[in-house]
């Protein structure tokens, strides 16, 4: 892994890494990359990487101080939906400039 700086306060180490993650939910991938950036302990996957015939926009927002708003979608796989279970920010702070265009998962969705 490459690119750490934690240079902004209450922000976790942010890391550029290379190697190749998946998300899965449901028995489906859907995202995989090896362009991942770490925050926090979560991987930030490109927002292209992110299959978009299983995601649908939720009205769901939650606000961190340092990266901003997270705005949310929902997955759909088969017969399930993961309601909120992807989230990514619109318009990240400067301090989180890295994730601007990435998208994270949580709920169930495992990334290996």
């Amino acid at each position: 892994m490459t690119g750490a700086r934690a240079d902004a306060p209450h922000m976790g180490m942010i890391v550029q890494g290379d190697d190749t993650m998946k998300a899965i939910w449901n028995g489906a991938v859907i995202a995989e990359s090896d362009d991942i950036v770490k925050v926090e302990g979560n991987a930030y996957f490109p927002a292209t990487a992110l299959r978009q015939d299983v995601i649908a926009p939720s009205a769901h927002t939650s606000v961190c101080p340092w990266k901003g708003t997270a705005n949310y979608y929902s997955l759909k796989v088969g017969d399930k939906t993961n309601e909120n279970a992807v989230w990514y920010y619109a318009e990240p702070t400067p301090a989180a400039k890295e994730i601007a265009g990435r998208v994270a998962f949580w709920k169930g969705v495992q990334v290996v």
